[in-house]
């Protein structure tokens, strides 16, 4: 990859806006405007926020809130290496749900680390471990009066050799499907999505969305990197607005909860929080 090919498709996100992680609430009640919700997210490292010592590697959370109105918050859950099985085994789950209230969202994304079936702590089987270990995120939601969405998994970049993009989940997101239908919940299939946008974008295009770095263009990096799985800010940014959009497809969320979908994102506007 040249970086001439990176620059100017960083150039193509020009509109001058900071992201924030958590938006400013609107004030309800004696305004009549929305009251104040959370957005909370569980899943792995493709929606994580990132810290300074990992960037560019960026999270889709870190980008949804440019997206949403500003009532709604985003509580962003997610860790590195987690799968549905160990974010509830490591109590993330319970933590999660301490500070869910009524008509809260409470967005799901597992599946990339319940695929590593050799490592016990995280692996699950489709159809029986992964939608048992879902149905206690749908579950919790439900009750305290909070609305579950499922997300299948966003996609990998990766192509056959003639240029389709090719899907790297098995059957984990027929498996996510299927549950969301059987339990009635809003389902985001970004999995769909973003392959689909892989393919409109082909090989070297959706080389900017994901963190592949030359040597020397990151001091984080400085060997560079060739990472067909985290996203840098272009891809992040997208996939965030494919959420947004979902959620909106689906009835979750009207357009008074959304904004600028349609608007460029300057991908180096983003923020990356302190290492701990």
């Amino acid at each position: 990859m040249s970086l001439t090919r990176r620059q100017t498709a960083t150039a193509l996100i020009t509109l001058p806006l900071a992201l924030t992680a958590t938006p400013a609430l609107a004030h309800g009640g004696g305004t009549g405007g929305p009251r104040p919700r959370t957005v909370h997210i569980a899943g792995d490292s493709t929606a994580a926020a990132k810290t300074a010592d990992a960037a560019p590697e960026t999270g889709w959370g870190m980008a949804l809130p440019f997206f949403l109105a500003h009532h709604l918050r985003v509580a962003n859950h997610a860790v590195n290496g987690r799968s549905s099985k160990s974010f509830i085994d490591e109590g993330r789950l319970t933590a999660l749900l301490d500070g869910v209230r009524r008509d809260d969202l409470v967005l799901v994304q597992f599946g990339h680390n319940d695929e590593k079936t050799d490592d016990p702590a995280r692996g699950t089987d489709p159809y029986t471990t992964y939608q048992e270990y879902l149905r206690q995120y749908v579950k919790g939601a439900r009750a305290r009066g909070a609305r579950p969405v499922l997300i299948t998994s966003v996609e990998r970049r990766r192509f056959a050799p003639d240029g389709t993009a090719r899907p790297t989940h098995g059957e984990y997101p027929a498996a996510m499907r299927a549950l969301a239908a059987e339990e009635g919940v809003p389902l985001l299939d970004l999995q769909a999505l973003s392959l689909a946008r892989w393919q409109q974008l082909g090989p070297d295009g959706t080389l900017p969305y994901f963190l592949w770095l030359e040597p020397g263009e990151s001091p984080n990096y400085p060997a560079g990197k060739e990472d067909n799985t985290h996203f840098g800010p272009p891809g992040a940014v997208d996939v965030a607005r494919m959420t947004a959009r979902a959620l909106l497809d689906v009835g979750v969320l009207a357009n008074r909860d959304l904004r600028r979908l349609d608007d460029e994102v300057p991908g180096d506007r983003i923020t990356w929080g302190r290492p701990a």
